[in-house]
């Protein structure tokens, strides 16, 4: 069993900052590629940010810089640090990571997890 647990969340104003983790936790044995994705009302989920298990990242256009994805492999966690926020930036946003875990003793199984989920809300 695989949990990925978000937090960092909150109310920001425009032009300020917040750092989301995500950490992933249970019978791991490998966290490959993890990521930001975020859904704000009547749109749908779209990748922010992500980066894979030797830390190559790759971000969605309308980040402009402003955000940082980065990862701890050793406490199986990933961040996004996010700078100059915009109202529009206002959305739930999800971690989501690619993992090989135990099965049992001898045997792994790779699987997509999301998280929960973390309000961001940008606004004045």
């Amino acid at each position: 069993q695989v949990q990925l647990v978000e937090s960092g969340g909150g109310l920001v104003q425009p032009g300020g900052s917040l750092k989301l983790s995500c950490a992933a936790s249970g019978s791991i044995a490998t966290v490959h590629a993890m990521g930001w994705y975020r859904q704000a009302p009547g749109n749908q989920r779209e990748l922010v940010a992500s980066i894979t298990g030797g830390g190559t990242t790759n971000y969605a256009d309308f980040v402009e810089g402003r955000f940082s994805i980065s990862r701890d492999s050793a406490k199986n966690t990933a961040y996004l640090q996010m700078n100059g926020l915009k109202p529009e930036d206002t959305a739930v946003y999800y971690c989501n990571a690619d993992i090989t875990h135990w099965r049992t003793s001898w045997t792994t199984q790779r699987n997509t997890y999301w998280g929960q989920g973390t309000q961001v809300t940008v606004s004045s």
